[in-house]
C-alpha cells in the first residue's frame, strides 16, 4: 500500500473538483465520502444531488478562514491531500475497511491524533476500487496547525502496518535514502523530447559518472561542464564553493529558462557536502596518463583492493564509506569495460546506486584503496586482457554479495534489494568475460595423470566442495590453470586454499568458475624459487666481498705519504 502526500496546496475547491470529476480518461466512476473528521454533518456530493462541492469546500475551509480573519498573515498553504492505493494483486477492501485505513493514516500524519476533538477536518473520497484520496485542511478547530513535520515517514510506517493487519502485499519500509521518482510532467516531458530518461535520472547518471574522475569539488564542477552538464554554483563571499544544481541542455520552462535540480534533490548522496566528504579522502592524481606499462595493473590492484572487502565491513561507518566506494569502483569498471560488457556492468552499477547510501554515517577515508581503485581504472589508456577483466568481475559479484548481506542484517531492505539485482548483472557479465577464457583453457587440457593428480588436491584443499567443484562443466578448464600455475612454481594445494578462503563457495553458483578467477590472479606471477634465490644472495655476496677488497687494495696508495710510498716500493 502506497500513500503519497503531495505538496501542499490552497484551492479546496479545487480538489474537491478533481476528486469528484469524471477523471483524466473517465475512470472516477462512483466518487463518494468513505470517512470523515468527526464533526463531519455536510451532506456527501457524491450520494446527495442537492449537495454542491462549495459548500463542502466552505465547511472542510471554516477553520482556515476564522484564523485568516484574526491573524494578520493569512494561511495558504492549508490544503493536505494524500492518495493512498492498495498494490494491483491486493484483494477489494469495502468501504469500511478503506475508512479504517483512512483513520489510521490521518492518525499516523498529525492530522487527526487519535482522541483529540480538535484536530483537523478531513474527508476520504472513494472513485475507484483500488485507491482513496484524503483531503484534509491543515489548521485545527483551535486555531494551531498540525504538527506535520516527518509526517511521510510515520504515514510510510502506519502503511506497513495496515499491509500486516489486512493481509495485503507487503512493501520494503523507507528510510530517506531513496532519490526523488520523477514527476509525471518530467516523464511526460522526456517521451515528448524523444529522450530515453528523465532528467533527474540523466542527471544523476553523469554526475555518478563524473565522481571517479575527480579528486576534489571544484574539478568535479569542471568536469561536469566539460561533459556537457549545465551547472549552476552558489559561492560564498570568499569565492568557496557552497552549492551547485544540475541541468539537462534542452530542459527549458516555458519562458525558455534552463531548469535545474540541487543535487541534494537528484539524490540525496549527491548534495556538494557529500560529494565534498567523498573526493576529499582521495588521493590527488599527479599524473593520470603516465600509466604502468602493463595495462592490466591498474584492474589487478582493483581485484586486490577488493580482497578485503568483506573484513572491512566490521565498522558501521567503515561499511558505509566501503559501500560507496564500491559504488564507484562498479562505475568505474562499466566505463572502461569492452563494448560487450559494458550494458551488464552499467546495469549493474545503476542498481547498486540505491545501495550506495544509507541513514549510516561513512567514514570515507576507510575506504581510500578502492576509491584509488577506481581511479586508476578510469586512467588507464587501454582495457585489460581476459583473465584480469573476469578476476575483477567476479570479485566485484563477491563484494557486492557481501555488501547486500551488510545491508540485510541492518534491516535496509531497499538497498539488499539493489545489491541482488546488481548481483544478477554481474554475474551475466561475469559468464561473458570468462567465456574466451574457458574456451582457450579447455582446449588445452592436462595430461589424463596430471588431471588426476590436480582433482586430488581438490579434494585435499577443499574437501566440503569438491564434488561440485569436479562435476562443474568448467573443471577441466581450472585443471589447466592449476596446471599452469604449477608450472610456474605454485603449489596447487595451497593455491586452492588460498582461493577458497578469499571467497566462500558455499553460494557460487559455479565454484570451479570462481577459483578460475581467483587463482588466475593469484597465481598470475612466477612463484619465487627458494634455491635460486639463495644463490643469487650468494654471488650478491661474494661480489660485494670482491669490490670491498678492491677498494681496501687501492686505499693506501691514494691516502700514505710519498715517503711511505717509496719505502714500500723499495721492500
Amino acid at each position: 500500500m502506497i500513500a503519497a502526500i503531495k505538496p501542499a496546496g490552497s484551492n479546496t475547491r479545487g480538489l474537491l473538483a478533481y476528486l469528484y470529476g469524471p477523471g483524466k480518461h473517465d475512470e472516477h466512476l462512483d466518487p463518494h465520502i468513505v470517512a470523515g473528521f468527526a464533526m463531519l454533518g455536510m451532506p456527501d456530493p457524491g450520494r446527495d444531488e442537492n449537495a454542491t462541492l462549495t459548500e463542502l469546500a466552505r465547511y472542510l475551509d471554516e477553520p482556515v478562514s476564522l484564523r485568516n480573519s484574526e491573524f494578520g498573515k493569512p494561511v495558504i498553504d492549508h490544503v493536505w491531500h494524500c492518495p493512498v492505493r492498495a498494490a494491483p494483486e491486493d484483494r477489494y477492501l469495502s468501504n469500511a475497511e478503506w475508512a479504517e485505513i483512512a483513520q489510521r493514516i490521518v492518525q499516523a500524519a498529525g492530522i487527526a491524533p487519535a482522541g483529540d476533538d480538535l484536530a483537523c477536518r478531513w474527508i476520504a473520497v472513494r472513485h475507484a476500487d483500488d485507491h482513496i484520496h484524503i483531503l484534509a485542511t491543515t489548521v485545527r478547530e483551535d486555531g494551531r496547525r498540525p504538527k506535520l513535520h516527518d509526517s511521510g515517514l510515520r504515514v510510510g510506517d502506519a502503511c506497513r502496518e495496515i499491509e500486516k493487519d489486512y493481509g495485503l502485499r507487503r512493501l520494503k519500509k523507507g528510510d530517506r535514502a531513496g532519490a526523488r521518482r520523477p514527476t509525471q510532467a518530467e516523464m511526460h516531458k522526456a517521451e515528448r523530447l524523444g529522450w530515453d530518461q528523465p532528467s533527474p535520472e540523466w542527471l544523476q547518471d553523469c554526475i555518478r559518472a563524473a565522481i571517479p574522475h575527480v579528486t576534489g569539488a571544484e574539478e568535479f564542477i569542471a568536469y561536469l561542464e566539460a561533459s556537457g552538464v549545465e551547472v549552476q554554483v552558489r559561492r560564498g563571499p570568499s569565492g568557496d564553493l557552497l552549492g551547485y544544481a544540475a541541468g539537462r541542455p534542452g530542459d527549458v520552462n516555458e519562458a525558455g529558462e534552463q531548469i535545474y535540480h540541487p543535487g541534494s534533490k537528484i539524490a540525496p548522496d549527491l548534495s556538494l557536502p557529500k560529494i565534498k566528504a567523498r573526493l576529499e579522502s582521495s588521493r590527488p592524481e599527479e599524473h593520470p596518463t603516465a600509466r604502468r606499462n602493463d595495462p592490466s595493473t591498474a584492474w589487478h590492484h582493483a581485484t586486490d583492493a577488493l580482497d578485503t572487502f568483506h573484513t572491512d565491513l566490521a565498522d558501521d561507518t567503515h561499511a558505509q564509506a566501503h559501500i560507496t566506494a564500491l559504488g564507484e569502483l562498479l562505475e568505474a569498471t562499466a566505463q572502461k569495460a569492452p563494448a560487450h560488457l559494458q550494458a551488464e556492468l552499467q546495469a549493474a552499477s545503476k542498481a547498486f546506486a540505491r545501495a550506495q547510501r544509507s541513514q549510516v554515517r561513512a567514514e570515507d577515508r576507510a575506504a581510500l584503496a578502492l576509491r584509488s581503485a577506481a581511479r586508476d581504472i578510469v586512467h588507464t589508456a587501454t582495457g585489460p586482457d581476459g583473465s584480469a577483466l573476469a578476476a575483477l568481475v567476479a570479485a566485484l559479484v563477491w563484494a557486492t554479495i557481501v555488501a547486500g548481506r551488510w545491508h540485510e542484517a541492518k534491516h535496509h531492505a531497499h538497498q539488499a534489494d539493489a545489491a541482488r539485482q546488481a548481483v544478477q548483472h554481474l554475474q551475466t557479465a561475469t559468464d561473458l568475460a570468462l567465456a574466451p577464457t574457458l574456451a582457450e583453457l579447455t582446449a588445452r587440457p592436462p595430461r589424463d595423470q596430471a588431471r588426476r593428480v590436480l582433482a586430488s588436491d581438490v579434494r585435499a584443499a577443499v574437501p566440503d566442495h569438491a564434488e561440485r567443484i569436479l562435476n562443474d562443466p568448467a573443471w577441466p578448464a581450472l585443471a589447466t590453470v592449476l596446471a599452469d600455475a604449477e608450472a610456474r612454481g605454485h603449489q596447487p594445494h595451497q593455491l586452492l586454499k588460498e582461493a577458497a578462503a578469499q571467497r566462500e563457495l558455499t553460494t557460487a553458483r559455479q565454484p570451479a568458475r570462481v577459483l578460475i578467477t581467483r587463482i588466475q590472479h593469484i597465481g598470475r606471477n612466477p612463484a619465487p624459487n627458494r634455491r635460486a634465490e639463495a644463490a643469487r644472495r650468494r654471488s650478491t655476496v661474494a661480489a660485494s666481498i670482491l669490490v670491498q677488497q678492491t677498494r681496501n687494495a687501492r686505499l693506501p696508495a691514494a691516502t700514505t705519504s710519498p715517503a711511505e710510498q717509496q719505502n714500500r716500493q723499495r721492500r
